[in-house]
């Protein structure tokens, strides 16, 4: 073997997984570098995949031809879309997975893809000469060269868990920690910190009784997380919920003195919207229960999975206080809870490719920049990927804005905003997410990845074909006119009111209770249309009549959108000596200096960076 890459990926999580693959499919000769090739892609808490938001970023990652989607697709054993009760904005596709199977079918994806090798070692250093990466040293003394690197450790980078006053080192239950690395980084000037997280105890079904639970069943229709995925293979499973209670919190509280998150032993900040079930009988000492999930880790196996009670208590205090939920009494579990500390770099240290601003050819992606969750980690991981290959072998940066995708929305927080805490993605992060919707992730995603050569011809050919027929559908609904004495009984019939004159078909359409579903079937001219659809008829049609009966917002957010971009394409860097401007504020001074945004509407969105100040900087431009 010659150990000489373009790109060299650290770590083989979700991050790491879409880093390669991109990479490689792009053309770079790739190296991807794992502790361990039967944890590729493992899930290390939750076995499930998207939620708010974070599903409209998987369906962005296999928009832009990544594989996270697919692999969801092929080893989900529950689907849910969530949030169907809002508008199409706020829906969200949440899949349970098989946690093996979902390993393997990602080391399949990658062993399959032409210039990416993978390599079972631990990276202890990396390289750098004047300023620039040159490869990493391996702990089995190995040296690789390469163009780029890209870093995706997730918890390994000195991880140490907890439970109770106990501490092990380690990246995850029963895997080693990554010692050396991070000190090899910030020896170049790099900031590091430490982050906590934490998993949930993991039960036994035989020792649940479920018939003192509520079922939550998933749903079967043509949803899927992938814009080319088959329907899903694997048997569909139930999920369970459950609520703790007063005994449940009183156990919960004797434990409370020896909880490392509450006795000082554990120092770095958690997330916040993940908390473990001592910080909410803490932080919500006046509510009575918490609602608890349990959800199978796999086709066939036992082990359960009890969403919403992440803790570090003792194991003591954690069995005693869940065998008080009646469901529980005669628990027996695999393994407790525990938390988990681990380093990060601060993501304000780099652009908005992902690569650092301190050490070129350098790339971060995944909980090392701070973020929680497989779906940011694997959004982050992409963007890397391609960046890294255009380091390699030339071409224009690829970056997404806050109004083409929530990846887009992500990466900017990062690295304008930085954080104090783990981030998670939330639709009310982004300001257009009329416009970012899972629906339409292809349509806003696909065509930039087919030019870049990511997306391949048979992606392409499918979303022309889409686009084409919710064109035709659209254009049939404006120009059709529809007469009363012929509907008004349909109409009747469907709950809403009867004309008095006639109409063009999209003005029904307009009305909440009329779907095109529903009305097709009346009208025969329409329904001929809807035939000619041969693949993804359930998905077209749902997309056009999104599109149909909420056309004036989105008209309405790409017009404010556009007035934005006017300030995205005002360039600043390297225009101004900051510390120099007295008319801007002194926090405004501190933060543009440490972040030295690249145009006016990055520093605008700056945390103490207030509009006063973004028009001093229009006047000096202007000056």
């Amino acid at each position: 073997m010659e150990f000489k890459y373009d790109v060299i990926v650290i770590g083989a999580g979700h991050a790491g997984c879409e880093a390669a693959a991109a990479a490689a499919n792009l053309g770079s000769k790739t190296c991807l570098i794992t502790m361990d090739m039967n944890k590729i892609g493992q899930m290390s808490c939750n076995p499930a995949v998207g939620g708010i938001a974070k599903g409209q970023i998987v369906r962005e990652i296999d928009a832009l031809g990544g594989y996270m989607g697919m692999v969801t697709d092929k080893t989900a054993i529950q689907f849910r879309m969530l949030n169907r009760s809002k508008g199409p904005a706020m829906w969200s596709p949440r899949a349970q997975c098989d946690r093996g199977k979902f390993i393997w079918a990602w080391r399949e994806v990658l062993e399959n893809i032409p210039n990416l090798h993978i390599w079972q070692d631990t990276v202890e250093e990396l390289l750098v000469e004047n300023g620039k990466v040159t490869g990493v040293l391996t702990c089995w003394g190995v040296t690789f060269h390469a163009k780029c690197v890209i870093l995706t450790a997730g918890t390994f980078l000195n991880g140490l868990m907890h439970i109770g006053h106990k501490m092990l080192p380690g990246g995850r239950c029963a895997e080693p920690a990554s010692y050396h690395l991070t000190e090899s980084i910030t020896r170049h000037g790099i900031t590091a910190g430490r982050m906590k997280t934490g998993t949930p105890v993991r039960i036994d079904a035989r020792s649940v009784d479920f018939s003192l639970m509520d079922t939550q069943d998933g749903e079967n229709d043509f949803h899927r997380f992938s814009f080319t995925s088959e329907p899903r293979k694997l048997k569909q499973l139930q999920c369970w919920t459950c609520y703790t209670n007063e005994e449940v919190h009183e156990v919960l509280r004797s434990g409370l003195a020896d909880s490392p998150l509450f006795n000082g032993q554990i120092k770095s900040i958690g997330p916040r919207y993940c908390p473990s079930i001592e910080t909410k009988i803490v932080t919500f000492p006046d509510k009575p229960q918490h609602q608890l999930f349990l959800e199978p880790e796999g086709e066939t196996t036992r082990e359960l999975y009890l969403n919403g009670f992440s803790s570090s208590l003792p194991m003591e205090i954690q069995l005693e206080a869940l065998k008080r939920i009646p469901c529980f009494r005669n628990l027996v579990v695999y393994r407790p809870g525990y938390a988990i500390e681990y380093d990060y770099f601060d993501p304000t240290q780099l652009k908005h490719t992902l690569e650092s601003k301190i050490i070129e050819n350098l790339f971060f992606a995944g909980q090392v920049n701070g973020t929680t969750g497989y779906e940011e980690a694997g959004g982050q991981g992409i963007i890397a990927g391609i960046n890294a290959h255009i380091n390699c072998h030339g071409g224009e940066p690829f970056i997404l804005g806050r109004d083409e995708a929530y990846i887009g929305v992500l990466i900017d927080d990062l690295v304008t905003k930085g954080v104090d805490e783990p981030y998670r993605m939330f639709t009310s992060r982004a300001e257009y997410r009329i416009l970012l919707r899972q629906d339409d992730a292809d349509m806003r995603l696909t065509e930039r990845a087919y030019k870049l050569g990511l997306a391949k011809q048979d992606r392409y050919d499918l979303l022309c074909k889409k686009r084409e027929m919710i064109g035709r559908i659209i254009e049939f609904t404006k120009s059709y006119s529809i007469k009363a004495d012929k509907i008004n009984d349909t109409l009747e019939e469907l709950g809403t009111a009867r004309l008095s004159h006639g109409c063009k078909l999209i003005d029904l359409l307009s009305r909440p209770q009329i779907s095109i579903g529903n009305i097709a079937e009346h009208i025969p001219a329409f329904q001929s249309i809807l035939n000619e659809i041969e693949d993804r008829k359930d998905e077209i049609i749902e997309a056009a009549e999104v599109l149909i009966k909420y056309q004036g917002y989105i008209d309405r957010e790409r017009m404010i959108a556009d007035k934005i971009h006017r300030l995205e394409s005002i360039r600043i860097k390297g225009k101004f000596d900051y510390a120099s401007l007295n008319s801007l504020s002194t926090e405004a001074r501190q933060k543009l200096i440490k972040i030295d945004p690249e145009t006016l509407a990055q520093a605008s969105r700056i945390p103490g960076v207030s509009p006063s100040d973004v028009n001093v900087l229009l006047v000096l431009l202007g000056r």
